[in-house]
């Protein structure tokens, strides 16, 4: 199956500093400033964004980063309008303190295939402040993403392709993505219907402790329709991390 392009939008200063953080080759990085929407000069930047969203490549990816705020969401909607019809849309919003899976279908996501969320539930502790918690899931999530370009891009050990990620991510969804250090598994893992879970281990790490990590997931999701592997990566050295690509309908 051919590759797609991959386009990442930044909408705001946390959208913003997510996708500059993304290492990988072959990706478009946009970064949106809805402050030009207080300017005089806002129709020109307004022009300028429809000009370039309305020549998108067919059947790209394009993800939505942002925090969930008003003004992120009109410059959401004014990409949005512009963009060809045969554009995958994603999104990934910061929902702090907030998880998206347990409340209704907001009225924006109609026009997505899936909106993952991130709630910072592992970055919003008595220890972090709220400037080192942005800061820490800006870096984080952009890490992540390069990952699953890279995996995705590099056909993964654990046999997922487009037409894999098709199957899960289309239909209208709510999901999660994460890349994990450690796991929380008192968080609610088991609701989620399909998707994937890869084990990153460093080429020194103790093949015990991966299994032992798969091990409890597969437990949690023994009845759900998910994707298992786990993926070598000269990177990390003695540690394991954990990619979790996982959705459900809204």
């Amino acid at each position: 199956m051919p590759s797609f392009t991959h386009i990442f939008v930044g909408i705001g200063n946390t959208g913003s500093r997510i996708v500059n953080g993304i290492r990988a080759d072959g990706i478009v990085k946009v970064t949106v400033n809805p402050a030009y929407y207080l300017l005089p000069s806002s129709e020109k930047y307004i022009q300028r964004l429809n000009s370039f969203f309305g020549s998108v490549p067919e059947n790209s990816f394009l993800w939505f980063v942002f925090e969930d705020k008003p003004l992120n969401h009109e410059f959401r909607e004014v990409i949005e309008e512009a963009l060809p019809e045969d554009v995958v849309k994603l999104a990934y919003v910061l929902t702090p303190n907030r998880e998206l899976v347990t409340n209704g279908k907001p009225e924006w996501a109609d026009g997505f295939e899936t909106v993952f969320y991130d709630s910072l539930w592992d970055f919003f502790r008595e220890d972090y402040s709220i400037s080192e918690a942005f800061n820490g899931v800006s870096r984080g999530i952009g890490r992540m993403f390069s990952k699953l370009y890279y995996y995705l891009e590099a056909q993964m050990l654990v046999n997922i392709d487009y037409a894999d990620l098709f199957n899960m991510i289309k239909g209208g969804n709510v999901g999660i993505l994460r890349l994990l250090r450690g796991v929380d598994f008192d968080w609610h893992w088991g609701l989620w219907d399909r998707g994937l879970i890869a084990l990153l281990v460093g080429e020194e790490a103790p093949l015990k402790d991966a299994h032992s990590i798969l091990g409890r997931f597969q437990e949690i999701l023994s009845e759900k329709d998910v994707i298992w592997g786990v993926i070598t990566d000269s990177d990390l050295g003695k540690e394991s991390e954990i990619l979790a690509l996982l959705v459900k309908r809204w």
